[in-house]
């Protein structure tokens, strides 16, 4: 099957779902603008300052920088905060919130699990107890030394960067309770110092959702598999399912592969091109 057969198999899967479960990974904020940080080339495309000082995603996102090299650090997070609180969410993101408020039989409407750190879906709308970010999320703060088990809000953050070396000007953020050092609330690697408290909850209400829904549909987008979370946590779904009927959309520009079952469809496609011609392809059913 080609792609537009797949999709057109796949809307009317989710014509018929009373939930729908949207995963995203990295892929997803591409036609937004947004790096995926594909391999270190992808990383330094982005970041040529952090090529030259031989640094890589891995030695970048480490708790260790911010005691290490605290203006490195910041300076690397604060380019990604900057550019995610400019950034426009693009159309695709606002055809899923349509979708999970229109769709005839979405009696449980939609929920979104993703290993962004963005905000993005919150931004067009979606809940923000209906999205549940399993890598924490940049718009948040926690204390570098964890003197209190608390987050904070970094929107009365404006950081400022020298962008040619990748480094903080201004002012570090700052603990409310220690006046140390802060941090994203983000999970990073070898980070055992993550607070994951405003996410347990949503982690928990996605649990209880899944089990409520009889008939599930999932569109899987731009999830890798360098950093697996996403597309395992979907196809676990699929594998072990726990609903009546299950239906999978991948949509992925080079891994788009699925597994064996049956309502299963991969297609190489970028993000946004595959929901508008998903959106397409709903509109000719209701017509």
């Amino acid at each position: 099957m080609n792609n537009q057969e797949k999709l057109e198999l796949f809307a009317k899967n989710l014509q018929k779902a009373d939930g729908l479960l949207i995963t995203a990974g990295a892929g997803m904020g591409v036609d937004s603008g947004l790096p995926d940080f594909r391999g270190d080339q992808g990383f330094w495309k982005a970041y040529p300052p952090l090529k030259h000082l031989g640094k890589s995603f891995v030695d970048m996102a480490t708790p260790e920088l911010f005691k290490n090299d605290p203006k490195l650090a910041w300076g690397f997070y604060s380019l990604r905060l900057n550019t995610y609180c400019a950034v426009e969410p693009h159309q695709g993101f606002y055809l899923l919130k349509e979708w999970s408020e229109n769709l005839p039989n979405l009696t449980y409407g939609a929920f979104v699990f993703t290993s962004n750190v963005d905000g993005e879906f919150q931004k067009v709308g979606f809940d923000d107890d209906k999205v549940f970010e399993c890598h924490g999320s940049i718009h948040w703060l926690q204390c570098v030394d964890n003197c209190q088990r608390d987050i904070w809000s970094a929107d009365s953050y404006t950081p400022v960067v020298d962008e040619e070396y990748c480094q903080l000007t201004n002012e570090f953020p700052t603990c409310p309770h220690c006046g140390g050092l802060a941090r994203p609330n983000i999970l990073m690697f070898s980070d055992w110092e993550w607070q994951d408290q405003h996410q347990l909850p949503k982690e928990y209400q996605l649990e209880q959702w899944l089990f409520n829904v009889k008939n599930l549909a999932i569109i899987e987008l731009g999830a890798g598999t360098a950093i697996p979370t996403v597309r395992k946590f979907a196809e676990r779904l699929v594998s072990h399912p726990i609903n009546e009927s299950v239906s999978f959309l991948r949509i992925n520009m080079r891994e788009y592969q699925v597994p064996n079952n049956s309502n299963c469809y991969g297609v190489d496609m970028g993000a946004l091109a595959a929901l508008m011609e998903l959106d397409k392809q709903l509109k000719l059913i209701d017509s």
